[in-house]
């Protein structure tokens, strides 16, 4: 804009109104040397330079009418956690994290869930090693369902069971058992394996 106001032939009529005080101040301040431009390389997929990619996993906390809370025994050979007792749980693809917790609950469970009827109650932002990818898990209180919890994933999970939230098996998932405790104390967040 500089440069245009400066070429401007504006003899040929009124000059407009702040057009005088710009060109006087661009006259009166010429551009100095190259100044240096940040340095904010991206990487090909877009991820500023730095940035860390937290894998989101969503966890349903559901309690049956007596307060017992609904855990599976993870399969032996499974991925992640074998013979550990964990909320049903997922990690998100590409869709918002309520609707993978609804997808997660049919599939594993047999479970269907009412959107309207989803809380947010318990954030675990946890790290297992400085080489695993970090890790944002939300659990979800579901106020009503329906179904009968049954095992849909064999290779995952070998069984569905209640257990007291005051009582809960030894072998249970660490952040499992930190998010039911928070969530019974009504605490919004935890964190685990992070050094400060």
């Amino acid at each position: 804009m500089r440069s245009k106001l400066l070429a401007a032939d504006l003899s040929a009529g009124p000059e407009p109104v702040n057009a005088s005080v710009i060109r006087r101040h661009a006259a009166r301040h010429p551009p100095s040397a190259a100044r240096p431009v940040p340095d904010h390389h991206l990487p090909t997929d877009g991820t500023p330079a730095g940035t860390v990619l937290h894998v989101v996993g969503v966890h349903l906390f559901l309690q049956d009418a007596d307060g017992r809370v609904l855990l599976g025994l993870r399969h032996p050979d499974s991925a992640y956690a074998g013979r550990l007792w964990h909320t049903l749980a997922g990690h998100c693809e590409r869709e918002d994290a309520v609707s993978s917790l609804i997808r997660e609950a049919e599939e594993q469970a047999g479970l269907l869930l009412d959107r309207e009827a989803i809380d947010l109650v318990h954030l675990v932002h946890s790290q297992n090693s400085p080489t695993a990818s970090p890790r944002i898990q939300l659990f979800f209180r579901a106020r009503t369902w329906s179904g009968v919890p049954r095992v849909r994933e064999p290779d995952r999970c070998v069984e569905w069971r209640w257990f007291d939230p005051g009582s809960l098996p030894d072998n249970t998932v660490p952040y499992t058992r930190q998010a039911i405790e928070a969530i019974l104390a009504s605490h919004p967040y935890s964190d685990m394996g992070w050094t400060r």
